[in-house]
């Protein structure tokens, strides 16, 4: 592990015997080199525990990263903190939005429209085919199955439905 008192902390807490080996980096190969039997690291997807043939056998914590800034901060410093504070917003909106393309009669889009109350309005396109046009929009993921029965049911057609990657609001 590289993270020694998290793990002392857990075995002590479980009354469990282990000799710890602090690793620096890559802990994952430990078990396939011999090094160890487990491993304690910190795990996002799960991707590199599966590419070295490794399980997830118990959470030991939750952990989150914050941005944290001091009250006296010069105006050059605050600027950058800013900036990246606007930019993990827009990325972290974006995971929670989702881009949809649709199809539909001219005759319906108002009432699409109504359905589609993320942002200011949907772009309308008319498409080559007489009578028709493309809307799209943002939707929230939390809603998103039951926003898509709502479309199909006023006449959508079509609908594609992208991640976004960025929202700079």
């Amino acid at each position: 592990t590289s993270y020694p008192n998290t793990v002392n902390s857990f075995l002590k807490k479980n009354k469990i015997k282990a000799d710890l080996h602090i690793i620096n980096g890559s802990v994952e190969i430990a078990p396939n080199i011999g090094l160890a039997d487990a491993i304690c690291d910190i795990v996002s997807t799960g991707s590199t525990l599966f590419k070295n043939n490794l399980k997830e056998v118990i959470k030991i914590d939750e952990s989150q990263a914050v941005l944290v800034k001091g009250n006296n901060l010069k105006n050059e410093k605050l600027s950058y903190i800013e900036k990246l504070q606007f930019r993990v917003q827009a990325v972290l909106r974006a995971k929670k939005s989702k881009y949809i393309l649709l199809n539909a009669p001219n005759n319906k889009i108002k009432s699409i429209s109504s359905i589609l109350p993320v942002l200011k309005s949907p772009t309308v396109l008319p498409l080559a085919q007489g009578g028709w046009s493309s809307l799209h929009s943002v939707i929230n993921d939390q809603d998103f199955w039951e926003v898509i029965d709502q479309l199909k049911e006023a006449g959508a057609e079509d609908i594609l439905v992208c991640p976004i990657e960025k929202m700079v609001l």
